[in-house]
């Protein structure tokens, strides 16, 4: 009898050990204190940091987020449809943040497999590693074989898939709308600075009727320098609007001291007063540019075209915190994560008999780790997609806007351009006799 215990206990190093060293859980782990300090880095790349001093709220979780807010240029797609990709991302298997995130899952399910492979070799017989078998080491009346048919999880496996299937799904469409949002965001705030610009002091039409005074002449003089202030306003205060709803829809620890600063860098201290200490700040930051647009020269059937942006921009905002403020609906979450738990914790027991021709049927244990990492990283996706505005580079976004709108509001504008008499000339060509 002590033979076969030492016997066992040699068979429970050898099953044991490699499956719970692979899938070991991160989050009972306690964080790699940094031996210096993380870069704050505004480059936007995919991945985890590749600093090793990094600490795990960084690697893992809710700190990994912001490494994810990729934006792809030519070079980053050429990588993207490069033939070694997937070789690529099985090198970075281990690497993986979602992986990672799962662990704990991973391992519990891994577990439940260990302990049915070997309670059914302690009450049902073992085989050592020169092919021999022994009798049962539990010989007791009430000592069983664990186990259940695969038929029910056959049965189960398509509705399981359905469930997994709506739920990526829906989380996708929220980021993808998210996206959507703030592709509007900058396509108007460009089409906003470029009509005020093009219209900056014209209160009349190309064909020389006004709109509504015949007194009105077509253009006003233009003081340059009022008309650089003037139209720098607008441009400075549509990025104010987009950076106020970056910071709207990030968390407070994260984005609320670089918002604080990059608004008093740029606007004047009562402008930036005022957004600061704003109880909804983009609404505030958006009053602000109707007040800009309403004080530039021009005649206000133009003010109504461009303050139709203005009514998008309320759109995207308002559709930003309803996704911001309304998950998929937590009965639908909570069901298919306890669906898919259930599925996983009970499987190591359908998977003893399909295994029996491997040794002590030892393989159903990383089958049914690898098992669980798919699908455990399937629902771990819908979850990271699920809240979209801290995986978009909202950041980039802002920067690009506020360039962009900077440098529209540079050009010279309509009447001040050099061949203005030539762009006249032929637009009155083109233009329907009345």
């Amino acid at each position: 009898m002590i033979l076969r215990w030492k016997a066992a206990v040699a068979m429970l190093a050898a099953i044991g050990m490699p499956a719970g060293s692979a899938f070991t859980t991160t989050k009972s782990m306690s964080p790699i204190i940094a031996t210096k300090p993380i870069t704050q880095s505004s480059a936007l790349r995919m991945g985890p940091p590749v600093d090793p001093s990094a600490p795990m709220t960084e690697v893992m979780g809710e700190g990994s987020r912001k490494y994810r807010r990729t934006v792809y240029t030519h070079d980053q797609w050429v990588t993207h449809r490069s033939p070694d990709r997937f070789f690529k991302n099985l090198g970075t298997l281990f690497n993986s943040g979602i992986y990672k995130q799962i662990g704990g899952e991973v391992a519990l399910t891994t577990s439940v497999a260990i302990f049915v492979c070997v309670w059914n070799l302690l009450v049902g017989g073992y085989q050592d590693l020169a092919g021999v078998m022994h009798d049962p080491i539990i010989s007791a009346k009430w000592a069983m074989l664990v186990g259940l048919p695969l038929t029910p999880f056959t049965v189960l496996t398509p509705s399981l898939g359905l469930l997994l299937v709506f739920r990526t799904n829906a989380s996708y469409k929220r980021w993808d709308e998210a996206r959507k949002f703030w592709g509007l965001n900058i396509n108007h705030t460009r089409d906003l600075n470029r009509m005020a610009t093009a219209w900056y002091a014209n209160q009349s039409d190309w064909d020389g009727t006004t709109f509504m005074e015949p007194s009105t002449e077509k253009l006003a003089p233009v003081d340059p320098a009022e008309r650089q202030y003037l139209l720098g306003q607008v441009s400075l205060m549509t990025w104010a609007f987009v950076r106020s709803m970056k910071r709207h829809l990030s968390p407070p620890a994260e984005d609320e001291d670089d918002f604080v600063a990059e608004i008093k860098s740029r606007l004047t201290p009562d402008q930036a007063g005022a957004i600061i200490s704003a109880t909804h700040r983009p609404n505030r930051a958006l009053y602000d540019l109707s007040v800009a647009i309403e004080k530039l020269p021009m005649h206000f059937v133009r003010k109504d075209s461009i303050n139709t942006n203005l009514s998008i921009f309320e759109d995207t905002l308002g559709g930003s915190e309803r996704l911001l403020s309304s998950p998929v609906p937590l009965f639908y979450s909570r069901h298919t994560a306890r669906f898919l738990s259930t599925w996983l914790i009970f499987l190591p027991f359908a998977l003893y008999e399909p295994f029996a021709n491997s040794w002590n049927h030892a393989v159903m244990i990383p089958a049914t780790a690898f098992i669980s990492v798919c699908l455990f990283g399937i629902e771990e996706l819908a979850t990271q997609l699920e809240e979209p505005f801290t995986i978009l580079p909202m950041q980039g976004f802002c920067d690009k806007i506020g360039a962009n709108c900077d440098e529209i509001v540079s050009w010279a504008g309509q009447g001040q351009e050099e061949d203005s008499d030539v762009v006249r000339a032929n637009l009155e060509a083109m233009m329907p006799s009345r």
